[in-house]
């Protein structure tokens, strides 16, 4: 049975059609210590202005891909949460749980992951995360960390400036409509697009996709609702204001969404 298991996985990553050695590597970014400007005036009554001064730590360039999930499911035989439950949420014109929704079938049985090796991974939950995390001797960044590394020591409201306009929404992120909510293919991708396709939305730090394409879990609990996990950066669906780099969200920590993802963390030797 565990050679027939691993048999379909070595399938699975033939499918996906992307080299092995490009999923070995998390790519770890040095962010050095500096005093964090977080929280926004404009925003939510939860996004609170102060600084605090944040160590130095190591954030993966990008956000885990299929591929790299694909790779860690077949080394250790993790199941998913999102599995186990039987289902996921996929957001349509709303959320909605969907059976048979899960990480290799993103928004149910029919749903395939071919040509998305370099995408990145969803419907995997907090806890998977942090099973994948783990397992490569990382963790999940603190919402502090995570705001952080997006704004840099300026703290700025998006990744590349302060600004974000109409027309440059497209050239910037992976996101929704201008108005909420909806997908778009404007920028080339309806739904998730390959890691590190917008250059124009680096982070200070060189970090890709802080912001649009995929949420992604943080270890912080959601100021005010306990049992929830923070999740951060918005995704392929949603419009500019949840795109600010202080926009928080909060979800329970067992549950997949088709918008959701993550990326690891790391402290410095």
């Amino acid at each position: 049975m565990m050679a027939y298991y691993r048999g379909s996985l070595v399938a699975l990553l033939f499918v996906l059609h992307v080299a092995a050695a490009q999923a070995q590597s998390l790519d770890l970014v040095n962010i050095p210590q500096g005093k964090a400007q977080l929280g926004d005036v404009r925003g939510d009554t939860n996004e609170v202005v102060r600084q605090i001064d944040v160590p130095a730590f190591r954030l993966m360039r990008r956000e885990v891909t299929n591929l790299q999930f694909a790779e860690f499911v077949a080394d250790t035989g993790y199941t998913t949460t999102v599995e186990t439950n039987g289902k996921g949420n996929v957001w349509v014109t709303q959320w909605g749980a969907v059976a048979g929704a899960n990480w290799r079938h993103p928004q149910g049985p029919e749903s395939r992951l071919h040509g998305l090796g370099l995408h990145p991974v969803v419907q995997v939950s907090a806890i998977d995360a942090e099973a994948f995390c783990k397992h490569h001797g990382l963790r999940l960044p603190s919402e502090e960390e995570w705001e952080y590394a997006a704004r840099g020591t300026e703290g700025l409201r998006y990744p590349w400036g302060n600004n974000l306009t109409r027309e440059m929404l497209p050239e910037v992120t992976n996101a929704g409509t201008w108005s909420c909510c909806a997908p778009s293919k404007a920028d080339g991708f309806e739904r998730t697009a390959p890691v590190g396709s917008f250059p124009k939305g680096r982070s200070p730090f060189g970090l890709d996709d802080m912001i649009g394409n995929v949420w992604e879990w943080t270890s912080s609990q959601f100021p005010g609702a306990p049992g929830k996990r923070s999740i951060r950066g918005g995704g392929w669906g949603n419009n500019p204001y949840c795109l600010r780099a202080a926009y928080r969200h909060g979800n329970p920590p067992t549950i997949g969404l088709d918008m959701v993802g993550f990326r690891c963390a790391g402290d410095l030797p």
